[in-house]
């Protein structure tokens, strides 16, 4: 009889404490001051596809080779020597 009522203090000490940790969590929560709101973000490069294998590249970042139809951009050497092969 002693156990059982020492078992059943016991679990409900546990729930006791994890519901009055939840709500102080909702309420600090709830009155914590709002961050400022983000500015949008400035304009990025534009990613160009690769002719060879369809990546997105940024073109600062890419492999490229000029030729009569213009500049290609490519994600490695691999992909610009197969569009050199064709």
């Amino acid at each position: 009889m002693l156990a059982r009522f020492l078992v059943w203090s016991l679990l409900l000490l546990v729930v006791w404490r994890a519901l009055r940790s939840l709500f102080s969590g909702i309420v600090q929560g709830a009155s914590a001051p709002r961050p400022p709101q983000a500015a949008p973000p400035e304009k990025g490069e534009l990613m160009v596809r690769d002719p060879v294998c369809g990546t997105f590249v940024l073109p600062s970042r890419s492999v490229s080779l000029r030729d009569r139809s213009g500049t290609h951009h490519f994600c490695s050497d691999r992909c610009r020597e197969a569009y050199q092969q064709r």
